[in-house]
């Protein structure tokens, strides 16, 4: 019974291999084309290209509603994994969320500072003091880019950061406070010499 299973992975595999490279039409077509070749009898042929778990093992976009379930991820939970550090880490990862993370209907290109009030509260993250000064600093800080009219818009620096840098690690994090226990040292000690 076993070999029976064995087989039957192998063939998912195979076709999965062979329908990868092939975008949604040519894959359609394909199963189309076995279905009546090995004579499947399917209720509804459509529904073999188009059910989510095919789709889903399929390399490529899969259906808009699966993509969009698979995908959608709520700010606390993008905040827990990323663990921004700063406001200007944190405006970054909301800059982020809004263009590539939030629900379709709710994504923007840019990002102002009402929604940087809205998704620090929202993820329970502390607002800043001056909220209006934390787009600027973050573009000052080079993560995003003007767009005008008090937005701002991600740029690939800050999409970077994002994606490839946060969380930062615990040996990066002891480096960078080695490295401003070490700088602070060393103006304390040049003071010092100057006083004496």
């Amino acid at each position: 019974m076993s070999t029976d299973i064995d087989k039957e992975i192998e063939a998912i595999g195979t076709l999965i291999k062979a329908l990868g490279p092939l975008d949604a039409k040519a894959r359609q077509s394909v199963l189309d084309y076995v279905t009546r070749r090995l004579e499947i009898s399917v209720s509804n042929s459509k529904g073999i290209a188009s059910s989510p778990e095919v789709s889903a093992l399929l390399p490529g976009e899969p259906p808009e509603t699966t993509h969009e379930t698979a995908r959608q991820i709520h700010i606390k939970d993008l905040v827990l994994k990323k663990k921004p550090r700063s406001a200007i880490e944190m405006a970054t990862l909301v800059a982020y969320y809004l263009s590539h993370e939030a629900p379709k209907n709710e994504r923007k290109q840019t990002v102002t500072t009402k929604d940087i009030e809205t998704y620090f509260k929202i993820a329970d993250f502390r607002l800043p003091s001056k909220p209006k000064f934390t787009l600027p600093n973050t573009k000052f800080a080079g993560y995003l880019d003007s767009a005008g009219d008090g937005e701002y818009k991600l740029n690939p620096v800050g999409y970077n950061l994002v994606v490839h840098s946060m969380p930062k690690s615990s040996e990066e994090v002891s480096r960078r406070v080695h490295r401003k226990t070490t700088t602070k040292k060393k103006h304390s000690k040049k003071k010092n010499n100057l006083v004496e």
